[in-house]
């Protein structure tokens, strides 16, 4: 059996790990952001986690790219990476990030937080919040007795959000949407939202 750790050797033990460690979380797995794909976001209560992923079978090619668009869009960000890194990962993730090790055991894979992760100083509300679904807008919009802007662009709603919501009271609302998404109803809600509002 070799100590090298793969992607999938990784993945799902971490998850398991995650939520020891963190208590109510939400994993979603490869979401866009920018021209990268996150391997990892964790939600949780009060904030968004980005997770890159680094096996023991990567190398850091594409890791100074990765960081810049984790850091637009997520409050604080993890490096997962396998033991074959645990040296050198410090040098190529800025000193806020937070890195967890994996490294092979007997009963599976061990996983040690290496560095816990600052809050991330670069977060940018507008890509963060682009994260939401129109629906999932329109219901913060409710919540916080906005206007519908019917007619107006997502890019739109999203500007008026955050220049009406305070901070803090947004970040629990967007956090509490993800927790509360339904990939399996979606595509109809969004069928619904549109017809609701009278766009194709």
């Amino acid at each position: 059996m070799t100590n090298r750790l793969h992607d999938r050797d990784i993945r799902e033990p971490l998850f398991d790990f995650l939520e020891e460690t963190y208590g109510k979380v939400r994993i979603l797995e490869e979401k866009t952001m920018g021209k990268s794909r996150a391997d990892v976001v964790m939600v949780t209560p009060g904030a968004l986690y980005g997770i890159e992923i680094k096996s023991d079978a990567d190398t850091y090619a594409r890791l100074e790219r990765q960081v810049k668009d984790y850091d637009r869009y997520y409050d604080y960000n993890y490096v997962a990476v396998g033991a074959s890194h645990g040296l050198h990962v410090e040098e190529h993730v800025p000193g806020w990030w937070g890195i967890i090790t994996a490294e092979r055991a007997e009963s599976g894979v061990d996983f040690y937080i290496l560095r816990r992760p600052g809050r991330n100083p670069g977060v940018d509300w507008k890509k963060k919040i682009s994260i939401l679904w129109r629906p999932e807008l329109a219901h913060i919009q409710e919540r916080n007795g906005l206007p519908k802007y019917k007619e107006k662009s997502k890019q739109f709603v999203a500007g008026k959000i955050l220049e009406k919501v305070p901070g803090p009271v947004l970040q629990a609302q967007l956090c509490e949407e993800l927790f509360e998404r339904d990939y399996t109803l979606i595509k109809e809600e969004i069928r619904e939202y549109k017809r609701a509002n009278g766009r194709k």
